[in-house]
C-alpha cells in the first residue's frame, strides 16, 4: 500500500504543475509566425519587407506559410533578388494572405482573391486543402486575426 502511495505523489506533483500552467494566448498572425521555427524564414522575410505590423492589425487574414522547407526548395538567385527588391518581396509575401479568415474545412473550390490583389485557386478534398500548387501541410492554427495555414510551397504571384 505505502508503495502506491509513493508512486502516487509525484504523478499528483506533475498534475498539480500543469494545472498551474496558463493556456497558450492566442496571439496575432505575425506573432504567431514569429514563435514557430518551422517558419522562421518566412518570419524574416516579413520583418524584411515591413509587413510585420500589418499582420498585427485587426485584420481578420488568412496566411499561407511557407515553411522553411518550403523557402529551401526556392531558388536562391530568386530569394537573392527578392531581398533586393522590397516591393516585389512585399507583392510575393502579400500574395500569401487573404484579407479574411478561412478555416480549411470553409474552403471551397474556386478563386479568393489575395492582399496583393490577385486571385489565387483554392481547393479541398476531404482532409486535403491546396492555395495553388501548395499543399497545405498543418491548417488551422488559430490567431487573434485570423488563422495560418503551413503550406508546402512559395507561392509566386503574376508580374504584372
Amino acid at each position: 500500500m505505502q508503495h502506491r502511495l509513493l508512486l502516487l505523489v509525484p504523478v499528483a506533483a506533475l498534475l498539480a504543475a500543469c494545472a498551474t500552467q496558463p493556456a497558450a494566448t492566442p496571439v496575432s498572425v505575425a506573432d504567431t509566425i514569429a514563435h514557430d521555427p518551422q517558419l522562421s524564414t518566412l518570419n524574416s522575410l516579413v520583418v524584411k519587407a515591413g509587413l510585420t505590423d500589418t499582420l498585427k492589425a485587426a485584420g481578420p487574414y488568412t496566411v499561407f506559410a511557407p515553411t522553411n522547407a518550403a523557402f529551401s526548395a526556392v531558388p536562391a538567385k530568386t530569394l537573392e533578388d527578392l531581398g533586393k527588391d522590397p516591393a516585389r518581396l512585399k507583392a510575393v509575401l502579400s500574395y500569401h494572405v487573404l484579407p479574411m479568415k478561412v478555416m480549411a474545412a470553409e474552403v471551397k473550390p474556386g478563386n479568393a482573391k489575395t492582399a496583393e490583389g490577385a486571385n489565387v485557386a483554392l481547393a479541398r478534398a476531404g482532409e486535403f486543402v491546396t492555395v495553388e500548387e501548395a499543399m497545405v501541410e498543418k491548417a488551422d492554427i488559430a490567431a487573434t486575426n485570423g488563422v495560418v495555414h503551413k503550406v508546402d510551397r512559395v507561392l509566386m504571384p503574376p508580374r504584372r
